[in-house]
């Protein structure tokens, strides 16, 4: 259910995904051996198999925040994901680079998914409001807008459980990955996700320091191809200008994880380590 917003349409997304040209092509020109048509028809690329299946598969990698709750208590972990989100952080939503925005807006995005059952209406209110924010900050057209607004609407008269909210924010990603991948480009949703599994690792990894329990480490944080796929966008070639401080510092930390990914064990100090360099890049939004 929750998981297509981290995840976006496939139909939508895996195109992008593979770096990919547009599916459709533009009319040929036209030649002496053609006759002059007013409307010339346009034709689809035929996309090849094996391009989509691994565009597929990089999407279906990147767990959700729900999934990494899910994960955590198959794991034998008793605590609760929304109960180590820091209820008092105020992230800004009004920086210019819009690599630093797509990711403070997927940690906004993954707290608001982990604690849409426990927080109070205006903790609710404020991060859909900055969720609004993030995404006209990155180019979302009046639709994902006008969806925002009307579940805030829902929210503030009572209207709307948290059940149906999660409902209601699925559908919303049918609109944000193909507006958002139109008007910022095919980076902006990984990014998104890049913040929401950022926030998601520092959790985990924080019930794993917080239950002493580091033997269940490898199954929950060894992601070595997740953090290769962030990785693909953050030093992406063709950006418009030298990162920020919040991207270079997130781009450190992505292959100091990558390393401690492609470890065959890890251990404490490892989780550790996870813990604190997530923290860091945290503290900066």
């Amino acid at each position: 259910m929750v998981q297509k917003l981290f995840v976006g349409s496939l139909l939508g997304f895996m195109v992008a995904c593979s770096g990919g040209d547009t599916p459709i092509e533009e009319p040929k020109a036209e030649t002496k051996t053609e006759a002059k048509t007013d409307a010339p028809a346009k034709q689809m690329k035929k996309l090849d198999l094996a391009e989509l299946q691994k565009a597929a598969e990089e999407v279906a990698l990147v767990p959700s925040p729900a999934e990494m709750q899910k994960s955590l208590k198959n794991a034998g972990l008793s605590s609760d994901l929304a109960a180590l989100v820091d209820a008092n952080r105020k992230i800004e939503m009004t920086v210019a680079d819009k690599d630093n925005l797509a990711v403070r807006t997927g940690v906004i995005l993954a707290d608001l998914v982990l604690t849409v059952k426990t927080s109070s209406k205006e903790s609710k209110l404020a991060r859909l409001e900055s969720l609004k924010a993030g995404f006209k900050g990155l180019g979302a057209g009046d639709d994902i807008q006008a969806t925002i607004a009307d579940l805030g609407t829902q929210i503030t008269n009572d209207a709307i459980n948290e059940d149906d909210l999660l409902k209601e924010m699925d559908e919303l990603s049918g609109v944000m990955v193909s507006e958002l991948e139109y008007e910022a480009g095919e980076w902006v949703v990984p990014l998104i996700q890049a913040g929401s599994w950022l926030e998601g690792a520092n959790l985990v990894s924080a019930a794993i320091v917080k239950e002493n329990k580091f033997e269940v480490a490898g199954q929950l944080l060894k992601q070595p191809r997740v953090v290769e796929y962030f990785l693909k966008y953050v030093e992406r070639e063709g950006r418009n200008k030298a990162p920020d401080q919040v991207v270079t510092k997130l781009t450190t930390v992505l292959n100091d994880l990558k390393k401690i990914a492609e470890k065959d064990t890890m251990s404490a100090d490892d989780v550790k380590q996870i813990n604190s360099s997530t923290s860091d890049v945290l503290s900066m939004l």
